[in-house]
């Protein structure tokens, strides 16, 4: 790669504003061409699909196949799939994302159930916010290293031009393109990830499709606890994706927030670990310190460890974690009591739970897993 990693992202139009990636953007095919490809439900909205990446049969195969293929990484040891597993609804069960050379993020990877609709792509970033952007990152990023090809940028592209079959795969996906680019490369993989639809959970069967069987009594009470004011659950995890940040194609106004759930109190003032500050990092406005993304809460019962850093082992954790208002670190560098942490949201106030209500929230997230998704062969690695 001949130019800095930061000139690269501005090139394809990283930074926010740019042409193309508002939520009144064109949706590129017909809408009933999208809504049949993806699988969305005739209930819900359709995510966007960008003007200059529309979405088609032949990109989604092709994108699988980069998405799975270890030549997306220097060494040849990892691909996306490497981090986002299908079994575990796209993500790797790890505490902290391990990239292609050893090294370890400070973050853990996210999940891609329904990415198409994610108002921002990372933790703690209003700015990364289209899939095509967000591909480059794992490529070409130094700090930490993913995928390694920083710098390597043209060996990346000669791997897929070199292949037997990537040229002609290459050219059903992009016909109005004259050879593979890295463009053509990430768009492949953001339009393969805009197919990671999952609304086939018992609970969408239930809520959506009208089958009265599909959750247990124990679910449905659980249901009504998350969306209730005593745990206050649904404010950040709500509608149809079960997160307050979305997007689709009638968006009409931003939705992309961040939260400070109390996770850590490292002093008085309620300081993180300096590893991660969350959207402090991007604004440095004091007020942002510790705030993160709330994840979607489809398949959540597959995705453990949670939180961040994974720092949460087990769904019993984070009741636990949400049932104090906060965790309480009693010794090492973290040491402090994100209960008391002054700038938490004041959603996460505690409460109390019955071992009943417990098990009835347990339930309810197991009616959240989709497990046709977890399995789909369409969607899963197509190499030996």
């Amino acid at each position: 790669m001949t130019r800095p990693f930061v000139a690269l992202l501005s090139l394809l139009g990283l930074a926010l504003g740019c042409p193309g990636q508002g939520p009144g953007m064109d949706a590129g095919p017909a809408p009933t061409d999208v809504r049949t490809l993806l699988g969305v439900p005739e209930i819900l909205p359709l995510p966007v699909i960008p003007e200059d990446n529309p979405l088609t049969e032949a990109k989604i195969a092709l994108g699988r196949r980069v998405f799975y293929d270890k030549r997306l990484s220097r060494n040849q040891t990892q691909s996306c799939g490497s981090c986002h597993e299908q079994a575990r609804a796209f993500t790797d069960g790890l505490a902290l994302a391990e990239g292609s050379t050893g090294q370890f993020h400070f973050r853990s990877s996210m999940s891609l159930t329904n990415v198409a609709f994610a108002g921002t792509l990372t933790w703690a970033s209003p700015v990364v916010r289209v899939l095509e952007d967000q591909a480059l990152l794992p490529l070409f990023g130094e700090d930490p290293v993913e995928l390694g090809f920083s710098g390597a940028e043209d060996e990346l592209v000669q791997r897929f031009r070199d292949d037997d079959e990537y040229p002609d795969l290459f050219a059903d996906a992009f016909p109005d393109r004259d050879q593979i680019t890295l463009k053509s490369i990430v768009d492949a993989i953001a339009t393969f990830e805009r197919a990671l639809i999952s609304f086939d959970s018992a609970y969408d069967r239930a809520i959506y499709g009208g089958d009265q069987t599909a959750m247990s009594e124990s679910a449905r009470r659980g249901l009504a606890l998350f969306q209730g004011e005593r745990l206050e659950c649904f404010h950040c995890h709500g509608g149809y994706l079960f997160t307050d940040t979305t997007t689709h194609e009638n968006t009409v106004f931003d939705e992309v927030f961040f939260h400070n759930n109390g996770l850590y109190n490292l002093d008085e003032d309620g300081a993180y670990p300096a590893a991660d500050t969350g959207l402090f990092k991007v604004t440095g406005h004091p007020e942002d310190m510790g705030r993160f993304k709330a994840p979607s809460l489809r398949n959540i019962a597959v995705t453990a460890p949670y939180m961040h850093d994974g720092s949460l082992a087990t769904l019993d954790d984070v009741l636990d974690h949400y049932a104090r208002g906060g965790t309480l670190t009693e010794d090492g560098p973290n040491a402090g009591d994100g209960k008391d942490n002054p700038i938490k949201s004041g959603f996460v106030s505690g409460f109390v739970l019955t071992d009943q209500e417990r098990a009835d929230l347990h339930a309810f997230f197991d009616a959240l897993t989709d497990e046709t998704f977890l399995t789909r062969a369409d969607l899963s690695d197509p190499w030996p």
